[in-house]
């Protein structure tokens, strides 16, 4: 005799998980592109050496978005998700004029 309310949970569990997982995947892998009118608008550079030094007067080459309070990635990560991009991972030696100091 089949169950067909808990053939259906049990089919309704799975796919949410395969989609959640799917999900986190794509989102991990998207990084942040400069030209983005986000990115743009905060000066985000994926590398921090990069950045216009007359236009960000206050950015020091030893500001990292892997430094920054906001990088959400593990410190040895290449590149870590970051709450201003929403989605998108940013690469932990760029830096954006939202840089704050890791306490």
């Amino acid at each position: 005799m089949t169950h067909p309310r808990r053939v259906f949970l049990m089919s309704l569990a799975a796919t949410s998980a395969a989609l959640s997982t799917l999900s986190t995947s794509v989102h991990a892998q998207a990084k942040v592109d400069e030209k983005d009118p986000q990115a743009a608008a905060l000066g985000y550079a994926a590398d921090t050496t990069k950045v216009d030094a007359k236009k960000y007067p206050n950015h020091a080459a030893a500001q990292m978005c892997g430094s920054c309070a906001l990088y959400q990635g593990k410190p040895a990560d290449a590149a870590g998700a970051c709450p201003l991009f929403a989605g998108k991972v940013v690469s932990a030696k760029g830096w954006c004029s939202a840089w704050a100091k890791k306490a």
